[in-house]
């Protein structure tokens, strides 16, 4: 679940809150091209005010009317199907032949949506399963490889941080890459052993752990939903973080700094043990090229690439890499 969801968890819960009933509307499968993925949410209020899509519009309208008409989940959860043929595929303003399922559920005290955001707020990852019969929902311990599942009966349903980013060092870049992944649903954590930048570390929903590097992400276990970047330029601190990322199942490794800094950082990688083929893994300078320059703009395009990643994507030719490109080492201090 991305953190668009999230927030169309809080907005119905609040709508609930203020007196309003709400309905909370769950894409459970596809056909075909669809505008939104399994798993996206739309929350409606019975005077027909919407939170979150589930297409481009057109399945909204229509299920504004049936939540306002009570001719869908007035009292127990509901599987509604859009676009069944390729006239009704146009009619929703679905690709052609596309279709999509979604679960409607009214919400009350035994959704368990309030319990739900808590354990999301604590950066809990959390497993929902809605009895489509009675309309209760229990919520457990959510496990990295779950994902939804629906069997005409139970909708279960993964919430909180699917992705983990770890971020060595806590300095200007650091905070706005850690506020923005958290944005695209990473549980964030900073890694940094020095007083001067721990001292002044402010993040509250962004933990900072003092250790070594490489101690705590041997401990993390990083594995295929986790990612790490390396942004201190002091090889101490990087090169020891990364020479366990790159030993383990971490779906990204990257390191700020110029082409022949990372040239040399390979270099000393090699010293560690570290196999050409996990070196080659290192994406260093770390990012899309998109002529970058300020330390937002860098964080934009370090997760720019880290999504691509992520989704298969290959790297388009525009964005490679040149020879010369901007350098925010320039500014750090030598080691000597």
């Amino acid at each position: 679940m991305d953190s668009v969801d999230i927030e169309v968890l809080r907005t119905a819960e609040a709508w609930r809150k203020s007196g309003h009933k709400a309905a909370l509307g769950t894409i459970v499968k596809t056909w075909g091209s669809a505008p939104r993925p399994v798993g996206a949410m739309v929350a409606i209020r019975d005077d027909g005010q919407v939170a979150g899509s589930v297409s481009g519009g057109c399945v909204e309208d229509d299920l504004i009317e049936k939540i306002r008409t009570r001719a869908v989940a007035a009292e127990k959860p509901q599987l509604v199907t859009y676009g069944v043929t390729n006239e009704e595929a146009t009619r929703w303003g679905l690709p052609c032949g596309g279709t999509l399922q979604l679960v409607m559920e009214p919400l009350s005290d035994k959704s368990g949506v309030a319990e739900l955001l808590q354990r999301i707020g604590s950066q809990q990852l959390v497993r929902r399963k809605l009895e489509m019969d009675s309309g209760r929902a229990t919520l457990e311990p959510g496990r990295w490889q779950d994902v939804l599942e629906f069997d005409g009966r139970v909708l279960c349903t993964v919430h909180g941080p699917r992705w983990r980013l770890v971020l060595i060092g806590g300095g200007q870049l650091t905070r706005y890459l850690a506020e923005m992944a958290r944005m695209l649903d990473y549980h964030v954590l900073v890694i940094d052993p020095r007083e001067e930048y721990a001292a002044g570390w402010d993040l509250a929903a962004v933990p900072l752990n003092r250790g070594m590097p490489d101690d705590v992400v041997r401990e993390l276990q990083l594995d295929g939903h986790s990612a790490l970047v390396a942004l201190t330029h002091d090889p101490k601190l990087d090169d020891l973080a990364l020479m366990e990322a790159l030993k383990s199942a971490a779906f990204y490794v990257g390191a700020i700094g110029s082409k022949k800094n990372n040239d040399a950082r390979r270099e000393r990688l090699r010293e560690f043990d570290v196999s050409d083929e996990e070196i080659a893994r290192l994406r260093g300078p770390v990012g899309l090229y998109i002529g970058s320059k300020t330390p937002p703009e860098i964080a934009v395009a370090i997760l720019a690439e880290m999504t691509a990643v992520r989704h298969g994507v290959s790297e388009p030719s525009w964005a490679a890499k040149p020879e010369r490109r901007f350098d925010p080492s320039a500014c750090e201090v030598k080691q000597t």
